[in-house]
């Protein structure tokens, strides 16, 4: 996955936006236009480990809170690990 650029912005709210704008691209990218909204979880964890360079554990752990929590809340989340500088996380992929 790439890594998130702030392009020295002060203002976390405008983080997201760009950096899941870069991230949404490669990852359809990886996964290609041919997964929806109706892919299955497995569907998905194989497109993002073959064509996409990916590890099988990153993908699981990806998609399960993109599944549970939607784009809203994992916006406000990137925009508050954006703020506090947690480029990585501690979950260690």
């Amino acid at each position: 996955m790439p890594r998130i650029k702030t392009n020295g912005t002060t203002n976390p709210s405008r983080v997201p936006t760009r950096a899941c704008s870069s991230t949404k691209d490669t990852i359809r990218q990886d996964i290609g236009t041919d997964l929806g909204a109706e892919a299955t979880d497995e569907q998905i964890v194989r497109a993002l480990v073959e064509r996409g360079d990916w590890t099988e554990q990153g993908a699981r752990e990806v998609l399960q809170p993109a599944r549970r929590y939607g784009t809203s809340i994992l916006r406000n989340a990137l925009a508050l690990a954006a703020a506090m500088q947690i480029e990585d996380g501690s979950a260690g992929l």
